[in-house]
């Protein structure tokens, strides 16, 4: 690698660092640029590979992948849950889960070109991995407030048919909402209105409503 030639006496350090870097990246440019190239090659693969497919086998595909996905966070879950306990999972569960409401988010206002807006906020919700896995959701749209219900959670009704305890999620989806929300305007509040521990209520495993913060 070939370097500038610069004088450092009255540089400041600050400066010297960025001069390094910069050379390290002009060097490195071509690697890089081969390697996006080369990743776009196979991501282009994989898309023609999609296109082959017929029906409604694409979004047979996608909800297959998406329960996997969930496969996968209850079995770390249970995994975690049988050698230190309910609450140590649950804590986990709710670090994991409110990074990850961040991320989906940031994803989904980029892939949809989504605004700040509490309409926006909730298109993009819909589009989410947890929303979109509830089977038996339901949206009530009121003037300055939606209101989102699961009614027969998966996961709830699975635990209770295996003889283990309700899983005490309102931790873990109360910070992944409020992350998400937080992402599109931080005066969206995220209330809710029951979620395990809580006791089900009419029916509903979870209730949660969306609103601006008033003033």
């Amino acid at each position: 690698m070939r370097v500038r030639n610069i004088q450092l006496k009255h540089t400041r350090p600050g400066t010297i660092t960025k001069l390094i870097v910069d050379d390290i990246f002009l060097w490195l440019h071509p690697i890089l640029a081969y390697q996006a190239v080369k990743t776009m090659l196979k991501r282009t693969e994989d898309m023609e590979l999609l296109k082959e497919l017929e029906g409604g086998q694409y979004t047979d595909l996608t909800f297959m992948h998406l329960r996997n996905m969930w496969a996968v966070d209850g079995l770390y879950y249970l995994g975690i849950e049988k050698r230190f306990g309910t609450e140590a999972a649950t804590e986990v569960d709710a670090e994991v889960w409110a990074v990850m409401g961040k991320i989906e988010a940031r994803k989904l206002k980029k892939l949809f070109g989504l605004g700040n807006a509490l309409e926006d906020m909730i298109r993009g919700l819909k589009f989410s991995g947890w929303t979109m896995d509830l089977e038996d959701k339901e949206w009530e749209y009121l003037p300055g407030k939606t209101i989102l219900r699961n009614v027969e959670c998966r996961v709830q009704n699975t635990r209770m048919k295996d003889g283990l305890s309700v899983f005490p999620c309102k931790k873990v989806r109360f910070g992944f909402l409020k992350a998400f929300a937080r992402e599109f305007d931080p005066n969206i509040v995220v209330d809710c209105i029951h979620c395990p521990p809580d006791e089900r209520k009419d029916g509903i495993w979870c209730e949660w409503a969306f609103h601006m913060k008033e003033g």
